[in-house]
Protein backbone atom coordinates (compact mmCIF):
# COMPACT_ATOMS: atom_id res chain seq x y z
CA UNK A 1 0.00 0.00 0.00
CA UNK A 2 1.43 3.37 -1.04
CA UNK A 3 0.39 6.70 0.43
CA UNK A 4 1.99 9.41 -1.67
CA UNK A 5 3.47 9.22 -5.16
CA UNK A 6 5.47 11.61 -7.26
CA UNK A 7 5.07 12.56 -10.87
CA UNK A 8 6.53 9.78 -13.07
CA UNK A 9 10.06 10.27 -14.40
CA UNK A 10 10.45 9.60 -18.12
CA UNK A 11 13.56 7.54 -18.84
CA UNK A 12 15.41 8.21 -22.14
CA UNK A 13 16.08 5.22 -24.40
CA UNK A 14 19.88 5.38 -24.02
CA UNK A 15 19.64 5.18 -20.19
CA UNK A 16 19.36 1.92 -18.26
CA UNK A 17 17.93 1.99 -14.72
CA UNK A 18 18.09 -0.94 -12.31
CA UNK A 19 16.47 -1.09 -8.87
CA UNK A 20 18.00 -3.75 -6.61
CA UNK A 21 17.26 -4.04 -2.88
CA UNK A 22 17.88 -0.50 -1.63
CA UNK A 23 19.97 0.86 -4.53
CA UNK A 24 19.11 2.61 -7.78
CA UNK A 25 21.72 2.28 -10.55
CA UNK A 26 21.55 4.62 -13.56
CA UNK A 27 23.77 3.77 -16.53
CA UNK A 28 24.12 5.96 -19.60
CA UNK A 29 26.56 6.96 -22.34
CA UNK A 30 28.78 8.99 -19.96
CA UNK A 31 28.95 6.53 -17.06
CA UNK A 32 27.16 4.96 -14.12
CA UNK A 33 25.79 6.45 -10.88
CA UNK A 34 24.42 4.78 -7.73
CA UNK A 35 21.96 6.07 -5.14
CA UNK A 36 20.86 4.27 -2.00
CA UNK A 37 17.41 4.67 -0.41
CA UNK A 38 15.46 3.35 2.56
CA UNK A 39 13.30 0.47 1.31
CA UNK A 40 11.09 0.60 4.44
CA UNK A 41 10.03 4.16 3.55
CA UNK A 42 10.25 4.35 -0.26
CA UNK A 43 9.11 2.14 -3.11
CA UNK A 44 10.50 2.64 -6.62
CA UNK A 45 8.56 1.05 -9.47
CA UNK A 46 10.02 0.86 -12.95
CA UNK A 47 7.58 0.53 -15.85
CA UNK A 48 8.39 0.65 -19.54
CA UNK A 49 9.98 4.05 -20.11
CA UNK A 50 8.97 5.60 -16.77
CA UNK A 51 9.96 5.43 -13.13
CA UNK A 52 7.73 6.25 -10.16
CA UNK A 53 8.76 6.96 -6.57
CA UNK A 54 6.15 6.40 -3.84
CA UNK A 55 6.01 6.50 -0.04
CA UNK A 56 5.16 3.39 1.97
CA UNK A 57 4.31 5.41 5.10
CA UNK A 58 2.01 8.40 5.50
CA UNK A 59 4.53 10.55 7.35
CA UNK A 60 5.89 14.00 6.66
CA UNK A 61 9.41 12.52 6.53
CA UNK A 62 8.41 9.96 3.88
CA UNK A 63 6.85 12.65 1.67
CA UNK A 64 10.04 14.72 1.92
CA UNK A 65 12.21 11.72 1.11
CA UNK A 66 10.30 10.76 -2.05
CA UNK A 67 10.57 14.28 -3.45
CA UNK A 68 14.29 14.42 -2.73
CA UNK A 69 14.88 10.95 -4.16
CA UNK A 70 12.95 11.87 -7.31
CA UNK A 71 15.16 14.95 -7.81
CA UNK A 72 18.32 12.91 -7.22
CA UNK A 73 17.26 10.33 -9.83
CA UNK A 74 16.47 13.07 -12.37
CA UNK A 75 19.92 14.58 -11.73
CA UNK A 76 21.49 11.15 -12.20
CA UNK A 77 19.71 10.70 -15.55
CA UNK A 78 20.83 14.18 -16.68
CA UNK A 79 24.39 13.45 -15.51
CA UNK A 80 24.82 10.19 -17.43
CA UNK A 81 23.31 11.67 -20.61
CA UNK A 82 24.75 15.21 -20.82
CA UNK A 83 26.81 15.81 -17.66
CA UNK A 84 27.14 18.92 -15.49
CA UNK A 85 29.45 21.92 -15.71
CA UNK A 86 30.39 24.82 -13.41
CA UNK A 87 32.37 27.77 -14.69
CA UNK A 88 34.67 29.78 -12.40
CA UNK A 89 36.38 33.09 -13.16
CA UNK A 90 39.63 34.35 -11.59
CA UNK A 91 39.53 38.13 -11.12
CA UNK A 92 42.73 39.85 -10.01
CA UNK A 93 46.16 40.84 -11.24
CA UNK A 94 48.37 37.76 -11.56
CA UNK A 95 45.61 35.24 -10.78
CA UNK A 96 46.11 32.21 -13.03
CA UNK A 97 45.08 28.57 -13.34
CA UNK A 98 46.65 25.54 -15.04
CA UNK A 99 45.68 21.88 -15.27
CA UNK A 100 48.44 19.28 -14.87
CA UNK A 101 46.93 15.78 -15.00
CA UNK A 102 44.57 15.46 -12.04
CA UNK A 103 45.96 18.58 -10.33
CA UNK A 104 44.74 22.14 -10.69
CA UNK A 105 47.54 24.66 -10.09
CA UNK A 106 46.34 28.09 -8.96
CA UNK A 107 48.31 31.31 -8.54
CA UNK A 108 46.12 33.46 -6.29
CA UNK A 109 48.45 36.13 -4.93
CA UNK A 110 49.71 34.01 -2.05
CA UNK A 111 53.41 33.45 -1.40
CA UNK A 112 52.94 29.88 -2.63
CA UNK A 113 50.99 28.22 -5.46
CA UNK A 114 47.78 26.41 -4.48
CA UNK A 115 47.57 22.84 -5.81
CA UNK A 116 44.13 21.20 -5.78
CA UNK A 117 43.83 17.48 -6.58
CA UNK A 118 40.64 16.69 -8.48
CA UNK A 119 38.59 13.70 -7.21
CA UNK A 120 37.68 10.76 -9.45
CA UNK A 121 34.86 11.49 -11.89
CA UNK A 122 35.51 15.25 -12.01
CA UNK A 123 37.57 16.94 -14.72
CA UNK A 124 38.80 20.50 -15.05
CA UNK A 125 39.49 22.53 -18.20
CA UNK A 126 41.28 25.86 -18.38
CA UNK A 127 40.38 27.50 -21.75
CA UNK A 128 42.08 30.75 -20.66
CA UNK A 129 44.33 31.44 -17.66
CA UNK A 130 41.51 33.17 -15.80
CA UNK A 131 38.69 30.71 -16.52
CA UNK A 132 38.12 27.24 -15.04
CA UNK A 133 35.45 24.75 -16.16
CA UNK A 134 34.62 21.90 -13.80
CA UNK A 135 32.87 18.96 -15.52
CA UNK A 136 31.48 15.62 -14.39
CA UNK A 137 28.43 13.35 -14.28
CA UNK A 138 27.72 13.73 -10.53
CA UNK A 139 26.03 17.08 -9.84
CA UNK A 140 26.94 17.05 -6.15
CA UNK A 141 30.63 16.31 -6.81
CA UNK A 142 30.92 19.03 -9.48
CA UNK A 143 29.31 21.62 -7.19
CA UNK A 144 31.46 20.56 -4.22
CA UNK A 145 34.71 20.84 -6.21
CA UNK A 146 33.69 24.26 -7.55
CA UNK A 147 32.83 25.46 -4.03
CA UNK A 148 36.15 24.20 -2.63
CA UNK A 149 38.12 25.95 -5.39
CA UNK A 150 36.15 29.17 -4.82
CA UNK A 151 36.94 28.87 -1.10
CA UNK A 152 40.67 29.36 -1.70
CA UNK A 153 40.09 33.06 -2.50
CA UNK A 154 36.50 34.27 -2.17
CA UNK A 155 35.66 37.56 -3.93
CA UNK A 156 36.41 40.47 -1.63
CA UNK A 157 33.76 43.21 -1.32
CA UNK A 158 35.83 46.30 -2.22
CA UNK A 159 37.53 45.47 -5.55
CA UNK A 160 35.86 42.14 -6.35
CA UNK A 161 39.17 40.26 -6.59
CA UNK A 162 39.04 36.50 -6.08
CA UNK A 163 37.46 33.38 -7.56
CA UNK A 164 33.79 33.67 -8.48
CA UNK A 165 31.19 31.64 -10.32
CA UNK A 166 30.55 32.86 -13.87
CA UNK A 167 26.93 33.78 -13.08
CA UNK A 168 27.71 35.25 -9.65
CA UNK A 169 27.10 38.95 -9.10
CA UNK A 170 29.34 40.67 -6.58
CA UNK A 171 27.96 43.78 -4.87
CA UNK A 172 30.90 46.10 -4.24
CA UNK A 173 31.05 48.25 -1.13
CA UNK A 174 32.00 51.88 -1.25
CA UNK A 175 35.38 52.69 0.28
CA UNK A 176 35.74 54.78 3.42
CA UNK A 177 35.98 58.52 2.72
CA UNK A 178 37.72 61.16 4.82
Amino acid sequence: MTFATTKPISVPENVDIQVKASTVTVTGPLGELLQEFDKQTVKISLDSGSLEVSALKATKHAKAIIGTLRSLIINMITGVTSGFEKKLLLVGVGYRAQVAGTNLNLSLGFSHPVVYTLPNGVQAEVPTQTEIRIKGIDKQAVGQVAAEIRGFRKPEPYKGKGIRFADERIVLKETKKK
